[in-house]
């Protein structure tokens, strides 16, 4: 992906997979995320990072892409973790509710957090559409017109009472499944959750580790970004 591009708006996503053990699981997870559908790398889609934990048996992958294009390639990674991740033998100290657990996305350079909410909301949508089972909570900017943020929507939903979340009733999709549930917003501080029946209240601390640990990468990756286009713009004016 060209960071040079003139006008390429650009948003990250750390894409959390219950899976590090089965190295070629993790690897056809980021293929999915990297290819178009005739298999050419896709030129506005890059993978950042990889980082897998053997005791959690997790992967965070950090994906950057064009608004345009960030909800294709999750889209296509998570199809293929849904696909290649049984959660019935899966094993690891991390707690995890499904094979994809956690997607917060970020707004990089020139994109606003509404528009972010429209991709989340589509994202949920093909989700549903491609794997059976999905059941999707939404929170946040997808969560129109309330908009509700993701303490209330777990007071709401009772996240921490150990429930049955078989009997919820999600926003979009099925009741929650062992695989495919998941709960999903948009926003630059909160994250796009992926959940299924388990351990909630351990699953949520400790991805947001993940999440403050990551948010790092992603705030160089937004000062580079700021970089390339005040150098972009100080050599079109000496061209000028």
């Amino acid at each position: 992906m060209s960071s040079s591009r003139p006008g390429l708006r650009l948003t990250a996503c750390l894409l959390n997979i219950s899976e590090a053990r089965r190295k070629y699981i993790v690897e056809n997870v980021v293929k999915a995320a990297l290819l178009e559908k005739n298999g050419q790398k896709h030129h506005e889609v890059s993978v950042l990072n990889i980082f897998s934990d053997q005791d959690y048996n997790r992967s965070v992958i950090t994906i950057a892409a064009s608004v345009e294009e960030l909800g294709n390639s999750i889209l296509a990674a998570c199809v293929e973790a849904f696909r290649s991740i049984d959660m019935e033998v899966q094993e690891g100290i991390h707690p995890c509710l499904g094979a994809v657990d956690l997607i917060p996305i970020y707004p990089l350079s020139g994109v606003r957090v509404e528009e972010c909410g429209a991709v989340a909301r589509s994202l949920a949508e093909n989700l549903v559409e491609r794997v059976p089972g999905c059941s999707v909570f939404l929170f946040g900017e997808a969560d129109l017109p309330e908009k509700r943020s993701l303490v209330q929507r777990r007071k709401q939903l009772g996240w921490f009472t150990r429930r049955d979340f078989s009997a919820l009733e999600p926003d979009l999709g099925v009741a929650p499944a062992r695989r495919c549930g998941l709960t999903e917003n948009w926003e630059q501080t909160s994250p796009l959750r992926f959940l299924s029946p388990g351990l909630l209240h351990s699953m949520m601390m400790l991805t947001w580790i993940f999440f403050n640990f990551l948010s790092e990468l992603l705030l160089l990756c937004l000062i580079r970004s700021s970089e390339i286009e005040a150098q972009n713009s100080l050599q079109s004016r000496k061209m000028s």
